[in-house]
C-alpha cells in the first residue's frame, strides 16, 4: 500500500514533465517516420499531428514554470487527438470502415507502415498510447493542482493579511 502510493506521488509530482516526455517522442517518432523513413502520413495522420505538436510547446511551458493551470488547455488536444487516432486505429484493423469513409487524396488511411506484433501495433495506435498515457498523467496531475491552487490561495490570504497588520 505505502509502495502504491509513492508511485502514485511520483506520478502527480513529475505529470508534467512525464507528459512533456511522452510528447516529444511522440512528435520526434512522427518526425522521423516522415522525413527520415519516407513514410507519407495519410490525411488522419497529420490531424493527429495537429494535436500533438502543440502539446510539446504547452507542455514544454508548464514544466519550465510548474504551472498546472495549463492542464485544461492540454485536455482537449489531447482527447481530441486521441479519439482521431482511435478512429484511424479502427479504421486500419476493422476494413469496413475503410470502405464507408475512403482516404480518397494521398495514402489511404487504412495504409499501415508498421506492422508489429501482426498487424496489432500500427502507427496510429501508437498516437493512441501517447495520447492516452498524456490525458492521464494530466489527470493525474489535477489533483495536485487543486492542492497546489489553495496553497496559493492561503498564501495570498496570509500576504493580505500582513499587509493590513502593517498598516
Amino acid at each position: 500500500m505505502i509502495q502504491s502510493s509513492r508511485s502514485l506521488g511520483f506520478f502527480s509530482k513529475y505529470a508534467l514533465y512525464l507528459a512533456w516526455i511522452v510528447s516529444i517522442v511522440a512528435t520526434g517518432s512522427s518526425l522521423y517516420l516522415s522525413e527520415i523513413m519516407h513514410f507519407i502520413p495519410c490525411n488522419l495522420c497529420w490531424y493527429q499531428r495537429i494535436f500533438m505538436y502543440p502539446l510539446v510547446v504547452l507542455l514544454g511551458i508548464a514544466s519550465y514554470r510548474n504551472d498546472r493551470r495549463l492542464i485544461p488547455y492540454i485536455w482537449p488536444l489531447s482527447l481530441l487527438g486521441g479519439l482521431i487516432a482511435l478512429y484511424h486505429y479502427a479504421e486500419q484493423q476493422i476494413p469496413a470502415l475503410a470502405k464507408m469513409l475512403p482516404c480518397t487524396v494521398g495514402v489511404p488511411c487504412s495504409e499501415d507502415y508498421l506492422d508489429w506484433f501482426g498487424g496489432y501495433v500500427t502507427i496510429p495506435f501508437l498516437a493512441l498510447i501517447a495520447f492516452a498515457l498524456i490525458t492521464m498523467l494530466m489527470l493525474n496531475a489535477r489533483g495536485t493542482a487543486d492542492e497546489a491552487n489553495d496553497e496559493t490561495e492561503q498564501d495570498e490570504a496570509e500576504e493580505e493579511l500582513g499587509e493590513r497588520s502593517t498598516l
